[in-house]
This record gives C-alpha cells, structure tokens and sequence, in this order.
C-alpha cells in the first residue's frame, strides 16, 4: 500500500488536472497495448491499433512493460500544453538520468541493444526514441483524443463538484475505489509498500483513461509528485474519430451537436455516457437521443437504472455513408 502523507500546505497545493496528459496515456496505453485486460472498454482500440502500427514501435514495447517498472522520463513532471511539447522534454532528459532508469529497467529486463544505446545517450537513438513516440501517438492516441478529452473534462467537472460541495475531505476520500483518505495520509491499494511526504509540494491529481482499475505514480519520491487515477467510463466510451472529423454533409443534415451524438452512439451507450463524450448536459443529451429516436436513427432500451442507446440499422447506414465519403 502507498501512503502520501499530506501537511496543510500540501492540501492548499493539491489540483485535479483539468485535461489528460498526453505522455501519460502514451505510456499507459502501451501497457494496455500488451494484455488482454478489460476487453469491453480496450478491446476494439487494441485490435484497431495493433493492427495499424508499423514495427518500429517495437522499441516502444521494450521500454513500457506492462507489469512493473516503466522510466519516469516518459512522462515529464510538467509536459506542456501538447504532445510535441512533452516529446521535446522527454528528449531533454539529461543523459545520467537516462542512464539511470534504463538501468533499473534492463535489472528487471533483459536490455536490447536498442536500450543499451540509448543508456550510452547516443543523439540518433535518442532523436529516434521521439520519433518513434510520434508515430505510436498518431496511431493509438491522436484518433481518440476526443473521447479521451470528454472522459477527462466530465471527470474534473465530478471533483471540482466534489470539492465545491465538501472540501477537499471529500475530494480525496471519493477519487477512487481504491483510494481511502484517513487524514493526514492518502491511502492507496495496489502499489508497492511506501510512505510518500509530499513536504509542501503537493500532490497533482491526474485523470487518465487508460489507466485500469488501481491508480499509478512516478517511482522517484524525489520527483513532482503525481497519482494517476481511473477515470470512470463505460464500455464504448473509447471510440475513434474520423481522420476529417464529422463530415460536412452530415453536420449539415443533422447540425454539429446531433451528429455527434449520433456517432457517439455508434459503440452503444447510456445517456450519461452520451453526454460525457459529447460535452453536452445530461438534459441535452436525453433531448438529442430523443430526436434521433424519432427519426428512426437510434433505439433506447432500459438497462437496469439508466437507459442504453444503440444505433439502428438505418443509423448504421448514416454513419458508414459518411465514413465512406457517400453524399447525405
């Protein structure tokens, strides 16, 4: 169990990020890339990535585990706005500290060449090493950044709730299943057996959508500190824009917001869920699933205490002659 104890100073620096962390769900997304783990919610995206990335990203695997030690130069204290901001500060890292966790890791691993050169700080391993992280994010992030931004929003917007409500007691004792607040220690199930003393510098708070089931940390205690948490989300949440975004037939036919919801809809979900992924309120969303409805795009049935909504045939039919380019 991980223990972060937390001094008053601490509480008064503690933030929920606002936006995932694009490093982040790089590294967090390889580890889901490996396993078989929660089909319902990955399932689709790690078939559909597999499928498209080229060999190169290989490397990336030999460095990302997905059971274990990961470097924490792969995902900097303070990325900067963009991904490409994030690459340039991974690409930073001084070479003692690349020699450093490459070391750790090729203790718990056997080193591939490829990793002992880039120990050696090598300028076109190392130049390679970003190249190759913007290739995996064009394929495995960038098309889903969409969903994961609206699974992200929708959960600082529960915190920030949470914490105009009640305080920041019921901020941390309600982040995560796994997470127990017992004033002054944070208590997290799952992670190695440490004390973490924050000592003033806070603690930022991190939503991340391929993080699964028990939240995450930097190793180094000496770094900013950070813990990665689940956001909670249901199966379809994850789903793949279009390499144009909506097209402009459709948006014309149904207008931006609708056809949205419509393609929200295509992996199935609830109306909450709908207006997580659409930004949209819940009223919104119940009102933009009952004119599809209406229109013969969508069905709804009830599914325990909320309601599901799934495209029909017709919808189908909509969505696949916008993908293929066919006029509306």
């Amino acid at each position: 169990m991980l223990r972060i104890h937390f001094t008053s100073q601490d509480l008064a620096r503690t933030t929920v990020a606002e936006e995932p962390d694009p490093l982040w769900e790089v590294l967090l997304s390889l580890h889901q890339l490996q396993v078989q783990d929660g089909w319902s919610h990955y399932g689709h995206w790690r078939e559909s990535t597999r499928r498209q990335l080229p060999k190169q990203v290989a490397q990336l695997l030999q460095l990302t585990p997905p059971r274990g030690y990961s470097p924490d130069f792969l995902t900097p204290a303070h990325p900067g706005k963009t991904f490409e901001e994030g690459v340039e500060q991974v690409l930073s890292t001084s070479r003692r500290r690349f020699q450093q966790e490459l070391e750790l890791l090729s203790v718990r691993r056997t080193g591939s060449g490829w990793i002992r050169e880039l120990v050696n700080g090598h300028g076109d391993v190392v130049k390679g090493l970003g190249q190759t992280l913007h290739v995996y994010h064009r394929h495995g992030i960038a098309p889903y950044w969409d969903s994961l931004r609206s699974l992200v929003r929708a959960d600082h917007q529960q915190k920030v709730g949470h914490l105009a409500a009640a305080g920041v007691d019921h901020l941390l004792g309600h982040l995560h299943p796994a997470v127990r607040w017992e004033a002054p220690v944070l208590k997290v199930d799952g992670l190695p057996d440490q004390d973490l003393h924050l000592e003033g510098r806070g603690l930022r708070l991190q939503p991340s959508v391929f993080c699964w089931r028990k939240p995450t940390k930097l190793r180094d205690p000496l770094l900013q500190p950070v813990l990665v948490y689940p956001v909670q989300h249901g199966p379809g949440a994850l789903h793949r824009r279009s390499a144009g975004g909506q097209s402009r037939p459709l948006a014309a036919l149904l207008g931006q917001t609708r056809a949205a919801a419509l393609e929200a809809i295509a992996n199935s979900c609830t109306t909450t869920e709908l207006a997580q992924r659409c930004q949209i309120s819940l009223a919104g969303a119940s009102r933009q699933a009952g004119v599809l409805r209406d229109a013969g795009l969508i069905t709804t049935r009830r599914a325990g205490q909320a309601v599901r909504h799934d495209l029909t045939a017709l919808g189908r039919m909509v969505l696949e002659g916008r993908a293929s380019g066919q006029s509306l």
